[in-house]
């Protein structure tokens, strides 16, 4: 079996998304699966994509002190929100196919449906959160995410995202 050559580091991570703390949620990309013609920027035959990601879940951020006293628990938007940043590296073999410059997405979330928190995410959970496209019209594209802990399922959801890029 071949090695993944899409694992990201936090470097990596962060000369592709936007987002910086407190709002990044990604700490490492761990696989991606692209499907298509990666020379093909559109959003032709990318549906079957998939993307692993991790977020390490630390006391130190800032919505636990407030998200429960005495019953410190990820909020539900964030698990969405790391879900819709998971779910952006999707597109990202084909950018890094088809340019040598680093570009930044933006993939602005638009809507969730089929939302479910099965367990609570806890300070020192290690969160593995899959995203599968399931379609894509034009920048809109639709994926199946969903969240586990040690295995077990925590949270899912059906995001939808419309995406921009742009150089460095």
């Amino acid at each position: 079996m071949t090695e993944n050559p899409y694992r990201l580091d936090i470097e990596q991570i962060q000369s592709f998304l936007p987002h910086r703390q407190p709002f990044l949620f990604i700490d490492r990309v761990l696989e991606i699966h692209p499907t298509g013609d990666l020379a093909d920027l559109s959003s032709r035959n990318k549906e079957g994509t998939r993307v692993v990601a991790q977020k390490c879940v630390s006391f130190g951020e800032a919505h636990f002190h407030g998200h429960f006293p005495g019953f410190s628990i990820m909020p539900g938007v964030l698990v969405i929100e790391t879900m819709a940043q998971a779910a952006s590296f999707s597109i990202y073999p084909y950018i890094r196919h088809t340019s040598d410059k680093p570009r930044q997405v933006q993939c602005v979330l638009v809507g969730v449906d089929s939302t479910r928190f099965r367990k609570p995410i806890v300070p020192g959970d290690v969160v593995r959160i899959e995203t599968l496209v399931k379609k894509t019209r034009g920048p809109l594209w639709a994926f199946e995410c969903q969240a586990t802990v040690d295995g077990q399922r925590v949270a899912e959801a059906e995001v939808m995202a419309n995406w921009t890029m742009g150089l460095n």
